[in-house]
């Protein structure tokens, strides 16, 4: 006798090939259980699938609006993870060791500069549409307490400073240093002066700051000057900040050519403990050349040199040749030259035809052409009150030519300390700085244009975007594996120091390929901060209840990829 019992669902894998979904129905024959195929459910989604196991277990289903419904949705998944970065960093802690409302501003103004900056106003608009208000408990706050949230910032940039060289810093560490600049939008703040312009930006006022990191670029101190401060006077402060405040003893400076002067070096060595290095400047290097200190010809078999020279005691000079960059200077200076060419045969055209008559007025013509292309050095000019000629020089251009692609590295350490290749490396790590800043001036952290007038408002608001740098920064070291970055570090110190920088396969492979190795896309910074922003929390009710009944979260289940971004933060130590 056959005797019917329940239905359910079979799932049986099937190889490579997808599983096999099977309804059957057990039935007693006899003493013995058996089942039975009823039908093949392979070709539904597999929603419906778990639809119809969840009925043959008695579950009552209901449409899901009948259950709940959605309030209103906040992108979470992005704030999530710059939060989880700050949580894993200690950031609060960071800024002071006791809870405050203060502390919970700056914490959400810092997490905004990463997930889109604004304007403070703008902020205080901008992050009701995700879950930052709530979760930090700042949603009443206005654009007031914001400001009132940078001066307590500023009053603590001195410890917090203090506690990051704690992080990064210590006895015998390499330290970078470099100077940039923004510009203003207005005229009345009295940071704001004319200086080097270093954002294309003429005629616009600007303020100076210099950015103090460890070796690999992860920012510790940052300090504002006027905006027509030279570099060189930039310098001092940083050391004795170091020495000082952070008391630390023994330390190796890095800084470029016009950063660190001869007498910026007078001074360091009267200095104890502190070592630099530094690269000379073009018109030393010129001389040296020209007094065959330097001998080109060696560079025939080897990129890198040692040498020592009368006029530097104590020091090691490391010379080193890049072809790379001498072939790119050899291009660059002769289409500069050509286009000079065809500006000042307009010019002596001009002239020649009576269009262009006096010799200032000439002369004036012929300057804008110089200025910009920068390469009048290499001109002869013969101006007159009627007429105009010009010469290229071919022995300055040739003298210039003996330079491409040389440079020297310049060095208190001794050998033991320091050798050749690895001084090379020191030197050029100051590109982490350079990449510093222009992801705090570029789209990640928009630093420019500062709209800010009062001077220590102007310096909160560069401090504030140097803390955010600092999350980014160990956001995009975690995030290395997934993004288009290079994640074998390791090459770096085992790489040709002259040569230029290649990335390694697996860089190469992400680039072409535009996915990782399990198929997933490779991302760049903000658009896997986009992708994050899809998880989304749902604040939702049951249906027709009444305002005072609390309201209750959901918040999107992660996909993979999503899983696998967050998971990566957890990597993240300080």
């Amino acid at each position: 006798m056959i005797v019917p019992m329940a239905m359910h669902i079979d799932i049986v894998p099937n190889r490579k090939s997808p599983p096999a979904v099977l309804l059957r129905q057990s039935y007693r024959e006899g003493k013995k259980v058996k089942k039975r195929t009823l039908a093949n459910l392979s070709s539904l989604p597999m929603d419906q699938v778990m639809a119809i196991r969840r009925i043959l277990k008695g579950e009552k289903l209901a449409p899901a609006d009948e259950l709940f419904q959605v309030v209103r949705s906040r992108h979470h998944g992005h704030v999530h993870a710059v939060l989880e970065t700050m949580k894993q960093l200690g950031f609060q802690k960071l800024l002071n060791s006791r809870s405050s409302r203060e502390r919970d501003l700056v914490t959400a103004m810092v997490a905004s500069r990463i997930l889109s900056p604004h304007s403070k106003l703008a902020t205080t608009r901008w992050w009701h549409d995700t879950s930052l208000p709530g979760l930090l408990g700042v949603g009443d706050a206005s654009e007031d307490d914001l400001y009132g949230a940078m001066d307590w910032l500023l009053e603590r940039q001195g410890p917090i400073e203090k506690k990051l060289a704690a992080r990064h810093l210590d006895n015998d560490s390499v330290m970078l240093y470099d100077l940039t600049s923004s510009y203003f939008e207005g005229k009345t703040c009295p940071l704001a002066a004319r200086g080097h312009n270093r954002d294309g930006k003429k005629g616009k006022l600007q303020v100076n700051y210099g950015l103090l990191a460890d070796r690999r670029g992860c920012p510790v101190a940052v300090q504002v000057f006027e905006g027509n401060t030279g570099d060189t006077k930039t310098l001092l402060p940083q050391l004795y900040k170091v020495k000082e405040q952070f008391g630390i003893e023994r330390l190796v400076l890095v800084g470029d050519r016009g950063m660190i002067s001869q007498k910026q070096i007078d001074v360091l060595k009267k200095e104890e403990g502190v070592e630099w290095v530094t690269a000379l400047r073009t018109e030393t290097l010129r001389k040296m050349i020209e007094d065959r200190s330097i001998r080109p010809e060696l560079f025939d078999e080897r990129n890198l040199f040692e040498f020592t020279h009368p006029d530097y005691p104590g020091e090691r000079m490391i010379a080193c040749r890049n072809p790379f960059l001498a072939r790119k200077r050899v291009y660059k200076r002769q289409d500069l030259i050509e286009a000079t060419i065809r500006e000042l045969e307009k010019v002596q055209g001009m002239a020649g035809r009576g269009r262009l008559k006096g010799k200032d007025k000439i002369g004036v013509r012929v300057g804008k052409v110089i200025n910009k292309y920068k390469v009048g050095k290499h001109f002869d000019l013969d101006i007159g009150d009627g007429e105009f000629s010009f010469l290229v020089n071919e022995e300055r251009v040739a003298a210039e030519a003996a330079l491409d692609g040389i440079y020297v590295v310049r060095t208190s350490l001794s050998k033991s300390a320091m050798d050749a290749p690895e001084a090379v490396r020191t030197y050029k790590s100051l590109s982490q700085v350079e990449q510093a800043f222009r992801t705090i001036k570029g789209v990640d952290l928009l630093v420019r244009p500062i709209r800010h007038r009062i001077e220590n408002r102007v310096r909160a608001h560069i401090f504030l975007c140097m803390l955010a740098y600092y999350v980014h920064w160990h956001m995009l070291q975690a995030w290395r594996p997934i993004l288009f970055a290079d994640d074998d570090l390791h090459l770096k110190v085992e790489r040709d120091p002259v040569a230029p920088v290649q990335p390694s396969p697996s860089a190469k492979r992400k680039a072409s390929r535009k996915k990782l190795d399990d198929g997933t896309a490779v991302h760049s910074f903000r658009t896997l901060l986009h992708s994050l922003s899809t998880i989304v929390q749902n604040e939702c009710c049951s249906p027709g209840a009444s305002e005072d009944i609390p309201t209750f979260q959901v918040t999107t289940t992660p996909t993979p990829e999503q899983q696998r971004a967050l998971d990566l933060l957890q990597s993240i130590a300080v």
